[in-house]
């Protein structure tokens, strides 16, 4: 009889238990091509989370519309911000990983460090079966959304948990569901802005823009609006400004439903009517640059204030590999794996653990655990 679990990756007596952090964000098509963009889109709008109609209505419309239009579409804005290296948002999350383990290790904790897309790849199975085959016992699930929201957030973990249903030997699992107020993410952010402002000046208006969502997930209990506009006011306050200086608005609309207000495009197009000379916008809850941000803000937006009279419009890059940010990312990995062995093993520990095993009865080779008749031994 089938077994409904996957294989167990090959155990050796005496091998250490790893802890390891998983860096989790949003995901991206693997090409700027519409053949690519429609397996991604498909992925992502395919998703209950995301979208919140009912499957018998929503997704003939997804396959008999959605995806026969908006592919070829939305590659030509991929193309536009690709880069030689590929998906801004890939090579900057893969940039964050790999700097999170350099900060983790020179703080002294010997862990493993991946990252995983939400939609594409590497997908978030994937590199959770890449871990268990390195030894992970412990795995902190970590996404780069500061704030939470079930379209983001609790999508990232129902991934982990499907992947987690079909695995026999589950790891210990700690998830992070928010930092939005965070002290070193706030003052990464401010110190983004700040660096920008030394090299340019400042603006007339500071715009930050969030993602949005459908007001509806605000009604029936979603706090990311509220963990938003906080972010926004504790960044206002660390930067000094006004309250009259800067706006938070809700920027990505999709569909005809009302999203969250105010939104991103005509509040700016209403300060350049208004006379506003210039205009900086920065994205608060994007931590890589991508297409929502480098397309849509540094691009449609920009040129939608222009037109509106506006005079000067800067765009502010996120967060990416900010020193301060890497900083905050490491220190906030380092509260929630408290009390996780983080250092490496005795090399004498192990070995009288392989001794015992192997006494016990143990193969002396790797054996696949959960599968065959492996014979049960102390592994201690």
């Amino acid at each position: 009889m089938r077994s409904p679990f996957s294989p167990e990756p090959p155990y050796t007596h005496g091998q250490a238990g790893r802890t390891a952090v998983l860096l989790c964000n949003l995901g991206t098509p693997d090409e700027a091509t519409a053949p690519a963009v429609r397996r991604y889109l498909a992925q992502f709008l395919g998703d209950h989370r995301v979208v919140e109609i009912a499957r018998l209505l929503w997704l003939p419309i997804l396959h008999g519309i959605i995806l026969r239009v908006r592919p070829a579409k939305s590659a030509a804005k991929y193309a536009s911000i690709w880069t030689p290296e590929g998906s801004p948002l890939a090579v900057w999350t893969a940039r964050q990983a790999a700097l999170l383990a350099d900060g983790l290790g020179e703080a002294g904790h010997q862990v493993l460090v991946r990252h995983a897309m939400r939609y594409g790849n590497p997908s978030i199975s994937s590199q959770l079966d890449a871990l268990k085959a390195e030894g992970a016992t412990r795995i902190l699930i970590l996404p780069l959304y500061p704030q939470y929201s079930g379209t983001t957030t609790a999508s990232v973990f129902d991934a982990v948990y499907a992947w987690a249903a079909r695995t026999r030997n589950v790891p210990e699992l700690r998830f992070v569901n928010r930092y939005h107020d965070d002290p070193g993410y706030i003052d990464a952010l401010a110190r983004t802005v700040e660096s920008h402002w030394a090299a340019h000046g400042t603006p007339d208006q500071l715009v930050m823009s969030f993602h949005g969502v459908p007001e509806r997930t605000l009604h029936l209990g979603d706090p990311y609006h509220c963990e938003a506009r906080k972010t926004g006011r504790l960044l206002g306050e660390r930067l000094g400004l006004r309250a009259d200086q800067y706006r938070i608005t809700f920027q990505s609309r999709f569909g005809k439903a009302k999203w969250l207000e105010p939104y991103t495009q005509p509040t700016i197009e209403a300060l350049g009517q208004a006379g506003t000379r210039r205009v900086d916008v920065v994205c608060p809850g994007f931590t890589s640059d991508c297409l929502e941000t480098l397309e849509e803000i540094n691009e449609e937006v920009r040129e939608a204030f222009l037109h509106s009279g506006g005079q000067e419009f800067h765009y502010i890059p996120c967060l990416n590999d900010n020193r301060q940010w890497i900083g905050a990312l490491s220190r906030l990995a380092q509260q929630h794996l408290a009390g996780w062995p983080t250092e490496a093993p005795s090399a004498a520990a192990l070995a009288e653990a392989r001794r015992h095993a192997l006494a016990g009865g143990a193969p002396a080779g790797a054996c696949p655990m959960g599968h065959g008749k492996a014979k049960a031994v102390d592994q201690g």
